[in-house]
């Protein structure tokens, strides 16, 4: 049973959430706080964080930030509609994806098995069908059967999602992609966020992979085009 955190400080929506997921077949454990979801996560296996913005002792931000240090486990933010500055900033440290407040317990489910889905598929297979195990791009190596990054002999940590991004586009060297195919093939359902989600993720793999993100020599920008992966 997969099991899902619910980091929200107000009991009554907690417990509505709580009762949807697990109606759906999910493990739920609550915390109140930022320090309790980070020793949680810290101390116990968890497949997913539903993660509220706003939260005594430390903010949804400041939770997602600690956690992004030891685990990739896919964040949810739970954000204020139309709080756009909340959403970039949640993205640029490390949540995988935003459900803006109100929701609906369909929207709010859509996004968790979608989210899961996308952590539980096998990533070391190409279009044909065909075992790879690493793909190389000059001291840049992607480890498919590790779900690893390398650059100069030296692991990156990337999230879930930021993997699966670097690795459509490497395994598509020279193709330009627009946001708009991005978030189709890449996050893999009709979502509800805007193109701006693939900005931020290319950012944040630009900071963690390139020496100068300001300069990048692995993931290129075509203006009006869109983002494509350099030929080795």
């Amino acid at each position: 049973m997969q099991h899902i955190l619910v980091v929200d400080d107000e009991e009554p929506i907690a417990e509505i959430l709580r009762y949807q997921l697990e109606k759906s077949g999910y493990q739920v454990s609550v915390a109140e706080d930022g320090d309790k979801a980070i020793r949680f996560a810290e101390e116990h296996t968890i497949d997913l964080i539903l993660l509220d913005l706003m939260l005594p002792k430390k903010d949804g931000f400041e939770v997602c930030k600690e956690i992004r240090q030891f685990s990739t486990v896919p964040i949810i933010m739970l954000t204020a509609r139309d709080a756009e500055l909340d959403k970039v900033l949640g993205l640029e440290l490390g949540a995988d994806d935003y459900v803006t407040k109100p929701f609906s317990s369909r929207e709010l489910l859509a996004r968790v098995k979608a989210n899961l889905r996308r952590q539980a598929l096998p990533v070391a297979e190409n279009g044909e069908g065909d075992r790879q195990e690493r793909l190389i791009s000059g001291d840049l190596v992607i480890d498919l059967q590790m779900v690893q990054v390398f650059r100069n002999e030296l692991e990156i940590p990337l999230t879930h999602r930021e993997f699966e991004l670097l690795l459509y586009m490497a395994r598509h060297p020279g193709v330009v992609y627009s946001r708009e195919q991005l978030l189709q093939d890449v996050w893999g359902y009709d979502y509800f966020g805007d193109e701006r989600t693939v900005d931020v993720t290319i950012r944040r793999l630009r900071e963690k992979l390139e020496e100068d993100p300001s300069n990048p020599v692995y993931i290129l920008t075509r203006r009006g085009a869109g983002y494509f992966f350099r030929r080795s």
